[in-house]
């Protein structure tokens, strides 16, 4: 009878604690049902599994790899999942080294190559020193080991939880992940609101998965965050600021951007630039961010390099000039009034997205470069061009030019003095004719004067 009541015990227990479903759904695809082959992985991702494997512990590839491999592209890195723990992943590798605090990591280095390897997370339902939620249920601290059933639950959508098993070259998938990555169909694993309240970033890696993918989101996944996009405002700020590199510098900016406007998040990640939207004339300034967008996609395409600062200054430009006006109508003279505002709309933009200081500061120079490219005569155009901020402050002239922001002439001007030899930049900058005509007859006027006048005091 005891045994009897243990075991309905363990069931009971079990449900309790599944967030799921059951184990028993689990498919395992074999070589010929997948595309994945050996020789797409990265060769020291293989020496990590390999060895796991024969030292007696059991060793995946996980995440973003097996679902580009599955795609068809080159994974951007391999992550390994095991049932060794971080201690015993270091007995193995001595080239090795543990990293973290809210769940321990182990980094096996090959020279620049890292091979990240994870133990497998627990999922128990009781709340100890290991895990930890705060009042809005975010997971704070996470330490709690498992078995590869219980891993599969912790993970965030379906088409990152699928194991590439090294032992027989198969795909084992847990929660639907395969029938979603023919659909294209970007789906969370569990209660959409309650994942996005475990970890309201998710919502950001919906997007940027969505949009990289090229996956439409799930019906269900789509109304939570319509519902949980103010719950960003939790995340601390440093976090927001890495997280919008990734969506902004990946390659699929524009689209991003639409798509977080879409459901609410952008206004939490720039809400200044959100406001500056609403009253938007001619469709400036929105044409200029789309265009900065559109300019970072394509240098990303053509293999160039792209600066955060660039793009944050375009976010926040017209933020900037509306307060900069503000001032102005106030009394403030417009010099002081743009350099005040800048310090302004960058310091609220900071409790949003904490930038580092030498971003925000290379944002400011390219700001305050602005108002000079109106000054063509004398010294100041070479003094300018000398800048160390001048191709930046250059670009982003051109986008305003391209949007409406400035007169196509001056830009074009510094297009061509930037490329002329010096006798033809020394005749740029020289004054108008017409106004050392005005000078010199201003002069003799005086001269005619001053003569009249000491005429008339000899008489």
């Amino acid at each position: 009878m005891k045994t009897i009541l243990n075991f309905f015990k363990k069931i009971i227990g079990s449900a309790r604690s599944e967030p799921g479903p059951v184990a028993t759904q689990v498919k395992v695809f074999s070589r010929a049902e997948h595309n994945i082959s050996r020789s797409q992985i990265s060769e020291n991702a293989l020496k990590v599994l390999y060895r796991l494997q024969n030292d007696g512990y059991e060793a995946y590839l996980v995440g973003g790899c097996v679902r580009d491999l599955l795609l068809g592209r080159e994974p951007k890195d391999f992550d390994v999942v095991t049932n060794a723990d971080p201690d015993q992943v270091r007995k193995v590798f001595r080239n090795c080294r543990l990293i973290g605090r809210r769940f321990r990591l182990a980094h096996v280095h090959f020279g620049r190559e890292i091979i990240e390897v994870a133990t497998f997370r627990g999922v128990g339902e009781e709340q100890n020193d290991n895990q930890v939620l705060n009042k809005e249920g975010r997971l704070l601290r996470d330490n709690v080991y498992g078995t590869i059933e219980e891993d599969v639950w912790r993970r965030d959508f379906t088409v990152n939880a699928l194991y590439y098993n090294i032992r027989d070259f198969s795909v084992v998938d847990y929660v639907g992940g395969m029938a979603d990555h023919k659909t294209g169909t970007l789906k969370l694993i569990g209660d959409p609101d309650m994942r996005f309240r475990e970890d309201p970033v998710r919502m950001l890696r919906a997007v940027r998965f969505a949009v990289k993918l090229g996956f439409k989101l799930d019906s269900d996944c789509e109304k939570a965050m319509h519902n949980d996009a103010q719950l960003l405002s939790s995340i601390p700020s440093a976090r927001l600021y890495d997280e919008a590199l990734k969506l902004f510098l990946s390659g699929y900016a524009l689209q991003t951007f639409e798509m977080l406007r879409h459901y609410g998040l952008f206004q939490v990640l720039f809400p200044a630039t959100e406001n500056s939207l609403a009253v938007e004339e001619n469709g400036f300034p929105r044409l200029l961010l789309i265009k900065a967008l559109e300019n970072s996609d394509n240098r990303i395409a053509d293999g160039k390099t792209v600066t955060a600062y660039f793009l944050l200054a375009a976010f926040l430009w017209e933020p900037v000039q509306m307060l900069a006006k503000e001032k102005i109508t106030q009394g403030e003279i417009e010099f002081m009034a743009y350099q005040d505002a800048a310090s302004e709309i960058i310091a609220r933009q900071v409790r949003s997205t904490a930038m580092p200081r030498h971003i925000s500061m290379a944002m400011r120079e390219v700001w305050s470069l602005q108002p000079k490219f109106n000054l063509r005569i004398g010294s100041k155009p070479s003094r300018l061009l000398g800048h160390p901020r001048f191709r930046a402050g250059y670009d982003f002239l051109l986008l305003r030019a391209e949007t409406g922001g400035v007169d196509p002439e001056l830009a074009d001007w510094w297009g061509r003095y930037q490329n002329a030899n010096e006798n033809e930049q020394r005749k740029m900058t020289q004054p108008p004719r017409n106004a050392s005509n005005n000078k010199a007859g201003r002069k003799r006027s005086y001269h005619r004067k001053a003569k009249s006048s000491a005429s008339n005091t000899d008489s």
